[in-house]
């Protein structure tokens, strides 16, 4: 096996219809450029081109709140025994090549290395991608709406030197999660007599897409967990349901000084979050 690292500079890249009808174009195929944002209809991959080993932000869910943008990594292979002029990988909702829409409305490409055997081409490629609940390649309005909390189906596309293309439908899926955060966290009284109770409250909440907004998000079982003056870590102390309006309330024996905070483990479309400490000094 000859192996090499190439040298490849950080590439930004345009939605993925964009991309491919553009570089289906340049190639010469002008027939599967499709029109503006329309991407060319999909069809079966070929067995000179394969993608594998992909991986969406490490294997972990991508949690999106309302407005800021989230980068995400991701790398993935793709292996090929003809020349590109490129490739990408993304990840989609809908049904390809008629009406679906693209998780990332950018992606920066940090390198591939380089490695041939068997008459074949390895790239394995690292890169960032951008999701923007604001701006949304295509969809409900280029916006992200709550339904979008889900499981996404991915692909990898690449395009052949002297013209022709290949999409290759991927098995990998990566799950988008609402952000949740919890709010008006309160320890006290604060300073408190040792023996005494502590009152600890908040607020669960919960992204809203469709809306774009934070909504209080009841019924959900939270940790109280403890830091002690000096420590570095928080274990919990008891688990609190929320009330139906999201609210959290509990009490417990002030024995020593430290920091209170609550933490939501989240679900399959929720993120998890921590609430901000509150230290309580105890005489």
């Amino acid at each position: 096996m000859n192996t090499s690292v190439s040298a490849v500079p950080s590439e930004r890249h345009r939605p993925s219809a964009l991309r491919r009808a553009a570089a289906v174009a340049t190639a010469g195929g002008i027939a599967l450029a499709g029109v503006g944002l329309t991407a060319p209809a999909a069809h079966a991959a070929d067995s000179d081109i394969t993608f594998s080993n992909v991986v969406f932000n490490k294997g972990n869910p991508i949690v999106v709140g309302i407005s800021a943008e989230v980068e995400a990594p991701l790398t993935y292979t793709v292996k090929s025994n003809v020349a590109l002029d490129s490739w990408w990988v993304d990840a989609y909702r809908g049904t390809y090549g008629t009406n679906e829409y693209k998780l990332s409305g950018l992606t920066t490409r940090w390198g591939c290395g380089q490695s041939s055997a068997g008459g074949y081409t390895f790239r394995d490629c690292n890169e960032t991608i951008t999701v923007d609940p604001d701006n949304m390649p295509g969809g409900n309005g280029n916006n992200l709406v709550n339904s979008d909390a889900t499981a996404w189906k991915t692909f990898g596309t690449a395009i052949k030197k002297g013209g022709g293309y290949d999409d290759d439908l991927l098995s990998v899926t990566v799950r988008l999660q609402r952000a949740s955060r919890i709010v008006k966290m309160n320890a006290s009284p604060e300073p408190v007599a040792k023996g005494k109770p502590i009152t600890v409250t908040g607020t669960v909440q919960r992204a809203n897409w469709s809306l774009h907004r934070y909504d209080n998000y009841g019924g959900r079982l939270v940790k109280l967990q403890f830091k002690p003056a000096g420590s570095s870590t928080y274990t919990t102390v008891k688990k609190v349901t929320a009330s139906s309006t999201g609210y959290l309330k509990t009490t417990v024996t002030a024995s020593r000084d430290g920091s209170w905070r609550w933490r939501y483990s989240g679900n399959t479309t929720s993120g998890p979050s921590n609430s901000s400490g509150d230290y309580v000094d105890v005489n």
